[in-house]
């Protein structure tokens, strides 16, 4: 094994290590946590986009319809130069970053400190639009935004709810836990709105209908509540809010849920009871909880469940799983609009004042920035004229994308920061390019909390620089105060000076450990992060989304992830490997639905919404009667839904749309075959 390196799994959050032999690139699974030497395909095959012809190599600048190559010096100077009249024209506000969930804690750390220390709180990056409900959620009912607990507590539990959340096919090495947790006599619980791969392996199947997942789990709340169920004793001593949950879930009863959701009320009763009764359990979740408006409150609904059983600490853990690779660490690194560091919000003066002194300056900006979701409106209007983005493709993955791209197009500046030249790049001034991860050192955080080191296996290709060295030259160039990094090192020296749980903590324990858990393994073990210690229940009502199916628009449309794919697909689709077991990417129709509309598995077909049009063939099968499942990967996003919830996530889950047989046809452009 010494010969070999490890690195970080530059896909999902799940933050399996590989070990790579730097002489043939090949790599292996990492033999210890988390991964135990197991590996999905994407991981197995996770160095082959590197290498591919694609790559830029050399800064770009805009002229006219091309892009020429300039030096690096002559780009920092040119960036800095128009960012700071920019500012000086119209203040610090008029410029916004977005940084990635793709890159590592170091980079997303320098890139909020160049935001900050610019004059602005426009920072933000993707969790924005996948897990930020279950921030919001967390911190209102535990005080903490986060993963309560390790995945090695999964296979430990007696039950594990899944909702809205398709493991087998988004995090295939969790799975792996589930499966010994189910082995060992654990009863597995699944909730979504169709019958997915990891429904193979539940003991409840409860297919529900698109946006009623509050009225189902306040159900199985009244279920729990109704027969005294609940844990006495933690509720009690360790919850607020049982008398209002209490008296809210009176008129969920499992009948009237039957109605709404479309699970016969003897299986809610069943499935809340064995929740209930078995002495420890999981609740995890993913973004089919999560990209509704009524997000945050789905989530405290599930949230809920725990509480009222005590499953916290020893005894049970919260497990809103992350779909990238660092978008845990990028959000604890203060990547986001309305929080600091360890998300701390903005407003807490104390330690608002212990970063500024950390970075030289007397204080930080204290309003709250745009969301990544609210920036497209703001430069439509003028308000924002520059933006920089790091690896971040948001003319292929943000809702409604159209708008997003006429957006781009108005910016008297856009600087990209990439690997390959994304459909977001195209309307750059400036593009950067920055190396992979196998080409840099530097730490990731997953989503279980354990910040984990990656190992530089290979020089950058052509002139690209790692992501923190070219912050850090923007960061002189702009004349801000610390930025005199020679090493990315003393980046992680920096931010662990931040959190009084890595103070003591040396970056060369991070690299020859198995990691670091921030702030601990087990949260809330014993107290919660709230004012007075105490979980808070919640009594929330069903919210509708916001449009529903009508005459015009009869079905509802809905996106998945496909296990092959991953995010806008620049890097997937760049591996030869993982597209031999693609296949062509498919909507499925129910086989009710197709027959009533004359369509045959494998035609062509058009998927229409409000907002405009995508062509596919057809997959009969696999989406129950009104659902329209399409892969979110491609071109989903021209016609998904932009209405936000409370935490400004799009409502990407759920579209109303209609769907019509075409006489022949070819795949949106932009869709591979």
């Amino acid at each position: 094994m010494s010969e070999h390196k490890t690195v970080v799994c530059p896909y999902c959050g799940f933050g399996c290590r590989l070990l790579v032999d730097p002489k043939t690139m090949k790599v292996k699974p990492y033999p210890g946590e988390p991964n135990r030497g197991k590996l999905c395909p994407k991981g197995l095959y996770a160095l082959e986009f590197v290498f591919s012809r694609d790559r830029l190599r050399r800064p770009l600048k805009r002229e006219g319809q091309k892009m020429r190559p300039i030096s690096w010096g002559q780009a920092m100077e040119e960036i800095s130069h128009k960012l700071l009249e920019i500012r000086e024209l119209y203040g610090p506000d008029a410029v916004a970053f977005i940084a990635s969930s793709k890159v590592s804690n170091e980079e997303n750390y320098l890139l909020q400190k160049i935001a900050r220390l610019f004059g602005t709180n426009n920072i933000d990056n993707c969790a924005r639009l996948c897990h930020e409900a279950s921030v919001h959620a967390l911190k209102l009912a535990l005080g903490t935004g986060a993963q309560t607990n390790p995945y090695e507590d999964l296979e430990n539990f007696n039950a594990i709810l899944i909702w809205g959340y398709n493991p087998a096919e988004t995090h295939p090495v969790v799975m792996d836990y589930i499966l010994k947790a189910k082995k060992k006599g654990a009863k597995v619980i699944v909730v979504d709105v169709r019958e997915t791969r990891t429904m193979a392996f539940a003991d409840y199947k409860l297919v529900i209908r698109p946006g009623t997942d509050i009225v189902l789990a306040n159900a199985m709340a009244n279920v729990i509540i109704g027969e005294e169920l609940y844990d006495e004793e933690f509720v009690k001593a360790r919850t607020r809010g049982f008398s209002e949950i209490r008296m809210a879930v009176r008129k969920y009863t499992p009948e009237y849920a039957e109605k709404v959701t479309g699970i016969p009320a003897g299986t809610i009763h069943e499935a809340a009871r064995t929740f209930a009764l078995a002495g420890s359990g999981a609740v995890m979740w993913g973004m089919g909880l999560t990209q509704h408006v009524s997000g945050v409150e789905n989530v405290l609904a599930v949230i809920n469940l725990a509480l009222l059983l005590g499953y916290i600490g020893e005894k049970g853990g919260l497990y809103p799983m992350r779909g990238q690779n660092n978008v845990q660490g990028a959000a604890y690194m203060g990547a986001l609009s309305e929080f600091l560091p360890g998300y701390v919000p903005l407003t807490d003066e104390k330690f608002r004042k212990r970063v500024a002194s950390l970075w030289g300056v007397d204080d930080l900006p204290t309003e709250r920035g745009l969301y990544l979701t609210e920036l497209w409106e703001a430069i439509e209007r003028g308000d924002v004229k520059a933006l920089y983005i790091v690896g971040e493709n948001p003319a292929v993955s943000e809702a409604d994308f159209m708008r997003v791209r006429r957006a781009l197009r108005k910016l008297d500046l856009l600087v990209v920061q990439e690997v390959f030249m994304t459909r977001t790049a195209r309307y750059a001034h400036y593009v950067l390019p920055a190396s992979a991860f196998c080409e840099k050192s530097g730490s990731y955080m997953n989503s279980e909390r354990r910040i984990q080191w990656g190992h530089k296996i290979c020089e950058p290709m052509g002139d690209s620089k790692p992501d923190w060295e070219i912050l850090t030259m923007l960061g002189r160039a702009l004349g801000l105060p610390g930025f005199s990094y020679s090493s990315v090192e003393e980046i992680t020296a920096e931010y662990f000076r931040l959190f009084p749980e890595l103070e003591e903590r040396s970056v060369d324990e991070l690299k020859n450990g198995e990691g670091i858990f921030l702030p601990r393994k087990r949260l809330h073990t014993w107290d919660f992060a709230t004012p007075d210690g105490r979980a808070r229940l919640f009594a929330v009502e069903r919210v509708r989304p916001w449009e529903e199916p009508d005459k015009e628009f009869p079905f509802v449309l809905t996106t998945v992830r496909l296990i092959s794919h991953y995010n806008t697909g620049e890097m997937t689709l760049r591996s030869p490997s993982l597209v031999k077991l693609m296949g062509e990417p498919r909507v499925l129709i129910n086989e009710h639905d197709a027959r009533k509309l004359g369509i045959r598995d494998g035609d062509w077909v058009e998927i229409e919404t409000r907002r405009g049009r995508i062509r596919m063939r057809a997959k009969l099968g696999g989406a129950p009667e009104g659902v329209v499942v399409v892969p979110f990967h491609f071109k989903a996003n021209r016609i998904t839904s932009p209405a936000l919830n409370k935490a400004g996530t799009p409502e990407l889950k759920f579209s109303a749309c209609r769907i019509r047989k075409l006489r022949s046809g070819r795949p949106t452009q932009g869709t591979p075959r």
